[in-house]
């Protein structure tokens, strides 16, 4: 046996090996190379223990202790958490003071598995010392010996006399634990940040989320979500489809469901600084039946953490975890960082949708361009005209939907840009829509627009045309060539001034001034079933009929002299002005396609112009005689005007009077016409042979 001497010199050596501990490795080989030298025992075990909670878990315990049973066993037991639910807590409780016991007094049926495993690798007496230390965990120093007496007074004395060592040994290396954590932690977060700042897709965040999580603390993302435009509704952002109640049919319930942010569970999260902890237990007992709370129960977990998501001072969403233990300061700074994370990504995908609509508007307004480019103005000073500008100014400052008829080329949609540009509206761009020109399978999308992935294709959410003109105008052009199924859902955004994109669940709701126009004939259309009656009525609200150019001829010559000046001016021609003979054949001529036509034949009469006047036009190559009235310059005034009625009666179809009659078009009475007829003797031969 060791003198006093020794004795004294290995206590010392062991209290400065214990000042220098930091980690439990450190710990153990000096309990097990110096300890061993004072106290004969076989075996060393450190407990510590949570007696808040009643609980305890193995700080350390020697290898050697996992016997033959191998080390699963060693490592399942150092692994879990322990109820003092044994003789073991009194033999705690008592052992402020070092005492010795026969491990055989032990319900070894009951025994915790660790203290089995001691038992099976020889251990057949214990010492037991409660060492001091601060914070609310106490631990406990457990010494086994393989042969009963083999520990002594002695033992327990010097025990006692390390027993303050030993705590501080342990506090010292808590801290020098936490002080490595917190050096994770940050470069953790640091690489989290660094992560986050490359991130522009809620896929890339996802994944960025789930690795630090798992990294960190091995935990899992319940749920986040975020707080709706409506500043009203909680919308599912994320969440971890792995996770451990992922196939739970109330999961899934809750997971289709929108919450408000008055949900008792999300407002305490929102209204909280702090990251919550609800424990289970104890919610219940409270009487809190959210089945949220009856989902974490199901899940195994005694705690759920729900911290807010916050921008500035602004609320943005809820994030929870899965998780019984969380330092909470790491979460503050994971949710500061998701945060930002979240608001750059949706940010993005904003400047995204406002780069798609300012390509879009930047498309318009080249449309829009080309458009005044092309009828810079209206022109017309007849008295048909006349009542069209009167209808127009009547109509212009109020929201009520236009419908234009008129035959193709007579200028609906100037019409309708001089409509918009005199309303209210007329600062911002008036959206068209030519329902002819677009598939039917597609109108809908370019109406309304959709979501990202609602249909194959749709590779990025868009923005429709509603949408586009909203406090604008919206010109439906050729709208008689909708499609039934689309008449449907037009009726119902007329209506009631809302619509969803395809694929889509948020209602949208627009304030657009509708302009339709057609060509087609659309009382006829109904009553052939071609076209809605209901969404007929409701856009004949303030119906405007243009006139063909044939009945007003008396702006022909202004239209023809000013798109003889626009593509002088375009091509470098110098022609100055039109031949008399030239303004006959124009007024003559029917114009089936109205003004556009007009402008297309003089443009293509300038190219083919010598000289300063342009003496010649170049009419379509139809059947003169039949079809149209070129003047005969050896004709008196009596045979041309009997030629121009002819003509005028056949593209009518012989009717002389009504809407579309031929006095209509001659801008005489039906009885002039009449009597004209009789006295230039024309029958009914002459001009009904064109119909038949």
């Amino acid at each position: 046996m060791e003198s006093e001497d020794d004795r004294d010199e290995i206590l010392l050596l062991l209290k400065r090996a214990l000042a220098k501990v930091k980690t439990q490795a450190q710990l153990m080989i000096t309990i097990d190379n110096i300890l061993k030298k004072l106290v004969n025992f076989s075996q060393a075990t450190l407990l510590s223990c949570q007696e808040d909670e009643g609980t305890y878990r193995i700080f350390f315990m020697d290898r050697a202790s996992g016997g033959s049973t191998g080390y699963s066993s060693y490592n399942e037991s150092i692994s879990r958490s322990y109820s003092f639910c044994d003789n073991l807590s009194e033999l705690v409780s008592n052992a402020d003071t070092a005492r010795i016991y026969d491990i055989r007094t032990f319900n070894l049926t009951t025994a915790p598995q660790w203290v089995k495993l001691n038992y099976a690798s020889g251990a057949r007496e214990l010492l037991i010392k409660n060492l001091p230390g601060p914070g609310d965990s106490k631990h406990t120093l457990i010494l086994f010996a393989d042969k009963l007496n083999s520990l002594t007074d002695a033992h327990v004395q010097y025990v006692e006399m390390i027993a303050v060592q030993l705590g501080e040994a342990i506090n010292n290396i808590a801290v020098h634990e936490a002080a490595l954590y917190r050096e994770r932690d940050k470069a953790s977060l640091l690489k989290f940040a660094i992560d986050l700042a490359s991130v522009r897709k809620k896929e890339d965040l996802e994944a960025a989320i789930f690795n630090i999580l798992d990294q960190l603390m091995g935990i899992k993302l319940s749920m986040i979500r975020l707080i709706d435009d409506d500043r009203i509704t909680l919308v599912p952002y994320l969440y971890d489809k792995n996770a451990v109640f992922k196939d739970d049919e109330l999961f899934k319930k809750l997971l289709a469901q929108n919450i408000t942010i008055d949900e008792p569970t999300s407002a305490r999260v929102l209204n909280s600084d702090e990251p919550v902890v609800f424990n289970i237990e104890a919610e219940q007992k409270n009487g809190n039946s959210s089945p949220y709370i009856m989902l974490w129960k199901k899940a195994g977990k005694k705690q759920m953490y729900g911290a807010r998501l916050r921008i500035g001072n602004e609320n943005i969403g809820t994030l929870w975890l899965l998780v019984n233990e969380l330092n909470t300061e790491l979460m503050r700074g994971l949710c500061s960082q998701i945060s930002v994370a979240i608001f750059n990504i949706k940010a993005n995908q904003k400047l995204l949708v406002y780069q798609k609509q300012l390509e879009t508007e930047n498309d318009l307004l080249k449309e829009q361009i080309n458009t005044a480019y092309n009828f810079s103005e209206i022109i017309g000073s007849g008295p048909r005209m006349k009542k069209v500008y009167e209808l127009m100014s009547r109509v212009a400052d109020s929201n009520s939907t236009v419908l234009i008829l008129g035959e193709t080329g007579t200028g609906k949609e100037l019409i309708a840009r001089g409509i918009h540009n005199a309303s209210p509206r007329k600062n911002k761009l008036m959206i068209k829509v030519n329902c002819a020109a677009l598939p039917p399978n597609l109108i809908e999308s370019e109406l309304f627009g959709h979501e990202k992935g609602s249909f194959t294709g749709a590779f990025e959410q868009r923005t429709g045309k509603f949408e586009l003109a909203n406090n604008s105008t919206l010109f439906l052009d050729e709208i008689g060539e909708l499609p039934l199924e689309l008449q449907v859902k037009l009726l119902r955004v007329l209506q009631e001034r809302e619509f969803e994109r395809v694929g889509g669940k948020n209602t949208i709701k627009v304030n657009v001034r509708i302009i339709a126009a057609t060509n087609r004939n659309l009382e006829n259309e109904v009553a052939t079933g071609k076209f809605r009656s209901d969404l007929y009525y409701r856009l004949n609200v303030f119906p405007i009929n243009l006139p063909s150019l044939r009945e007003r001829a008396e702006d022909i010559p202004t239209l023809a002299n000013f798109f003889l000046n626009k593509y002088c001016g375009l091509s470098g021609c110098k022609v100055s002005s039109i031949a008399p003979k030239v303004l006959q054949q124009l007024k003559s001529y029917l114009w089936p396609g109205n003004v556009r036509e007009l402008e297309h034949i003089i443009e293509r009469s300038i190219l083919m112009a010598s000289g300063n006047i342009l003496r010649e036009v170049h009419l379509p190559n139809t059947k003169q005689n039949d079809t149209q009235a070129i003047p005969n310059f050896n004709q008196t005034i009596e045979e041309m005007e009997r030629s121009h009625i002819i003509n005028i009666l056949k593209q009518c179809g012989g009717k002389i009077s009504g809407t579309g009659g031929a006095a209509g078009v001659l801008a005489i009475q039906p009885t002039t016409l009449h009597s004209k007829m009789r006295k230039l003797n024309i029958t009914k031969r002459e001009y009904l042979n064109y119909t038949q």
